[in-house]
């Protein structure tokens, strides 16, 4: 486990032996590196660069308000071997970036800080907040206008708090001593107009700092109101099933025997919106020039309204043996590539149509914290500082009434790949009811998954300043964090004769342009019903009883204490810098799960309509010791080198721990947790070579390799449980986490270099090849990535045109069948005109090329969903005082 590290000690050791006579005291003042964007800043940013040890890259508040970014990750997504994901699960891709991942690996294998300290966070739809929870950190909740600067730690160091496999992100705010002048007074107001929802919605942004003439007390406060219309026209084919010896088409067509045919088909429309409000407080007290007191707030909150409709095809229905009472359809003409049912037209079917109308008004999500900072120079050489706060998020679904209708048709589909949407025809219209449509099914979901923290840390830092030895370092952390999800109601239906009642009148139709987008025909011609409709049908017939509908098996509370202590020694010589130190962590961690029981079995709950439930907590304790070490030496003038080694480790997602279980009943799907998961551990190696060959000019080349002997894949397997949908005991596919080991490799190459008269250009390269054990892929591994920007900048504008692209990876499995998303490349702009001394108006562009989301399954012949979230444009004016 230390041998890694051992070997870069050696090598400090020897180094030690050889500079120690003249060796002049290592200067780490200045440990991390700024990226800009602009001509003097990128100079900046390479003579910050030159003097730090380990492997950090940042991004600073002005390339994020310049550039066209609109959170946190949008603005990190430009920096070498940074990747974002815009869904945390299975909701589906959108037009903001949501999750951040280092160097093609998941993003619960990225630890994300704010000023140091870990933040809870909330997602707001609803499988997130029960079936997919994660560590990572939701940044649609983070306005970039809240950054002071964001550091990424692609190398590790003792004195980082542990959680991040294959890096750390540490937003840092802004303090009000930072501030050049007394009062600083800045305001924004933008129009946001999404061209695929047509809607323009305000967004306005405000900041106040003022700090005393002594510079020795100051408050900044920030607060910001963002609203957006979010449309999204999609095609999702949810999931994959294999044809049965024992199904009739293949009693029929024995070649059908293994084949893999479409589940459901379905034409998508999501709208949605987003109210994003909050702010920052920070209070900075400096009474000695031997102690600073910080204070810093922040609240987020979003309003995440929204409905989807999924008009489908359901495949299992149609092809599916004797599941939900057919006997399984024949189809009298077929197509089979690749091992897939990519066309096929069957007789009348039972069910054949299930349409899913689902409204979620009251979606929400909110992140929070208060973190006291407290800086003390006890001595010339001695330093302490000490930290304590507390974080709360929440992800909440107060309701979701939803109504399913189905109908018998006959049908027809072809699957053509990733090139166009799969067609799809039935015998009977889809514009009108016409007396064809009964009900199905109704339901309600009422979710909250609340998140929270109180953690403490004390650091203390003694300045040696003799010969190799330029300080140690040493501390303390301890956190007592929850997860707590409770899945209070899973409303059913039907109630006072619903199976009888008509189905509501339609009210309307998809948009007359649905689809336009996708590359060509989708099936779009589809009734609709308001949600006021939905609402009442499942008011007047369906069951909320929050006693015999608490859905247990979807409830779980993880409870963590992580205790941390750390030693770090920063040294350094004639020509070479480093630390190297060791951090020992002791997880606690404690699984309460409902497990499957009988109505005997003692505790046993037995007042759910979903069966007996027992109480069970299963607790676990972990000891990881992770040692690192950095090392820069000076090869030349203007070639540096960077050597490092570290262990690091990452806590498994908590619904993979919480063991909570989600069911589909329309899919015959779900998923699981597995609370006995160990931690992830990898064993990191890091070196790098930085050529300054010119003045703004840089040209860099990085390796990596992550031996993860501990790492947490998916599998799937057959599992029963009672069903309220079919009203008897039903077979699922269940997905659940296990461990295995894995690696991931690769290199980075970025370059920086001013053009002419302003112009100038960055752009970086990033090969990561991540795979587990059996060498499948790693979950979140992008082979290729690469960022292209070209800016121009004068005294009277600032523009910049950005182009970002990320290879195919996989999601994960999606109600058991495999998600990859497929390569996805886009087209941003901002322009920015300053209009005398106090006002800048700005312009900015995201998704020019208005880039479609492909995911698929096994291969390209099963596609998975196609989304359009359209183009989105901002206009408005900064005012700065």
């Amino acid at each position: 486990m230390l041998r890694g590290s051992a070997s870069v000690a050696v090598m400090l050791a020897m180094m030690a032996t050889a500079h120690a006579a003249d060796a002049p005291a290592a200067d780490d003042s200045l440990n991390e590196i700024v990226v800009t964007g602009f001509r003097k800043s990128i100079q900046d940013s390479i003579d910050v660069k030159r003097a730090q040890n380990a492997v950090v890259d940042v991004v600073s508040a002005e390339d994020i308000g310049k550039l066209p970014d609109k959170n946190v990750a949008d603005a990190l997504q430009r920096l070498p071997g940074v990747m974002i994901q815009s869904a945390a699960s299975g909701e589906g891709g959108f037009d903001e970036a949501d999750r951040v991942s280092i160097r093609g690996s998941s993003p619960s294998l990225t630890q994300t800080t704010i000023n140091g300290h870990g933040v809870a966070t909330g997602d707001w739809f609803l499988l997130d907040q029960f079936q997919t929870v994660g560590r990572s950190v939701s940044f649609s909740l983070l306005p970039s206008e809240i950054v002071s600067k964001t550091l990424v730690y692609k190398s590790q160091q003792a004195d980082l708090v542990e959680g991040g496999v294959a890096g750390s992100i540490d937003i840092q705010t802004r303090k009000p001593l930072e501030f050049k002048d007394s009062l600083t007074l800045q305001a924004s107001a933008e129009a946001a107009y999404g061209d695929l929802s047509g809607k323009t919605a305000p967004q306005f942004n405000g900041l106040a700092a003022w700090k005393n003439p002594a510079n020795t007390f100051g408050v900044v406060a920030q607060a910001f109101y963002e609203e957006r219309n979010v449309r999204r026209d999609g095609q999702e084919v949810l999931g994959y099933s294999q044809f049965a010896p024992t199904d009739q088409a293949v009693v029929a067509h024995p070649d059908l025997n293994g084949v893999y045919y479409p589940t459901l088909i379905g034409s998508a429309l999501f709208q949605q919106k987003r109210k994003r409000m909050g702010g920052d407080v920070d209070v900075e007290f400096t009474p000695t020039d031997k102690l600073t007191i910080d204070v810093n707030g922040f609240y987020s909150h979003m309003d995440a309204d929204n409905s989807n409709r999924n008009f489908m095809l359901w495949g299992a229905k149609i092809f599916g043996g004797t599941a939900g009472g057919n006997d399984g359809i024949v189809p009298t003409s077929y197509t089979v590539r690749n091992g897939t049912l990519v066309s096929a037209t069957a007789p009348l079917a039972t069910n054949a149509i299930v349409y899913d109308q689902i409204s979620r008004p009251g979606a929400a999500a909110e992140t929070s914290y208060i973190d006291t900072d407290i800086k003390y120079q006890a001595t010339d050489r001695l330093s302490v500082s000490a930290k304590a706060g507390y974080t709360y998020g929440l992800g909440d679904t107060p309701s979701q009434p939803a109504y399913e209708a189905v109908a018998n048709a006959g049908t027809s589909f072809a699957l053509n790949g990733l090139s166009a949407p799969a067609s799809a025809a039935f015998t009977i219209p889809t514009g009108a009811q016409n007396g064809n449509y009964s009900t199905g099914w109704a339901w309600t979901d009422v979710v909250t998954a609340q998140d929270q923290e109180y953690y403490g840390q004390l650091d203390t830092q003694y300045d040696i300043k003799s010969g190799i030895w330029d300080s140690v370092k040493a501390g303390v952390r301890y956190a007592a964090h929850q997860r707590n999800t409770q899945f209070k109601v899973n409303g059913g239906c039907c109630l006072n004769g619903g199976w009888g009642a008509a189905t509501p009148t339609a009210s309307g139709t998809y948009p007359s342009d649905f689809g336009a987008n996708l590359g060509g025909p989708i099936l779009k011609d589809i009734w609709t019903l308001s949600e006021p409709q939905i609402a009442a049908f499942f008011a007047a017939y369906g069951n909320a009883d929050p006693v015999s509908r608490y859905y247990w098996p979807g409830s779980f509370k993880v409870t963590e204490d992580d205790s941390a202590a750390y030693v770090m020694a920063n040294v350094g010589g004639a020509g070479w810098s480093g630390n190297f130190g060791v951090r020992f962590v002791d997880t606690n961690v404690h699984s309460l799960v409902y497990v499957g029981a009988t109505a005997t079995t003692p505790g046993a709950i037995t007042s759910s309509a979903f069966g007996p439930y027992v109480p069970t907590t299963i607790s676990h304790d972990y000891v990881n010791v992770l040692p690192s070490a950095n090392l820069k030496v000076e090869v030349t003038d203007d070639l540096i080198g960077h050597l490092a080694v570290a262990k690091t480790m990452a806590r498994p997602d908590y619904s993979a721990l919480g063991g909570s279980v989600s069911l589909n009943d329309v899919a015959s799907s779900g998923s699981g947790g597995n609370p006995n998961l160990k931690p992830i551990e990898s064993t990191n190696y890091d070196a790098s070579i930085e050529w300054y060959y010119g003045p703004q000019s840089l040209l860099s080349f990085a390796v990596f390799y992550n031996d993860m002997n501990s790492y947490v894949t998916f599998g799937t397997a057959p599992q029963t449980y009672y069903s309220d949908y079919y009203k008897a005991n039903h077979t699922y596919i269940v997905t659940t986490p296990t461990n295995t080991s894995a690696r991931n490799r690769g290199f980075e190459l970025a370059v920086q270099q001013p053009i002419y008269a302003g112009f100038g250009v960055q752009a970086n390269y990033t090969y990561a090849y991540g795979t587990e054990e059996n060498g499948s892929p790693m979950i979140g591994n992008s082979r290729h990535t690469y960022n292209l920007t070209g800016y121009y900048e004068n005294a009277w504008i600032s523009a910049h045109l950005s182009y970002t692209f990320r290879s195919h990876f996989l999601v994960g499995l999606d109600r058991s069948s495999a998600e990859n998303q497929d390569d996805y490349g886009t087209l941003d702009a901002s322009v920015n005109v300053p209009v005398g001394d106090y006002v800048t108006l700005s312009f900015s562009a995201l998704n020019i090329t208005d880039s479609q989301l492909k995911y698929y399954a096994n291969n390209t012949d099963q596609p998975r969903a196609i989304y359009d979230n359209g183009r989105q444009f901002y206009f408005g004016a900064r005012f700065k005082y």
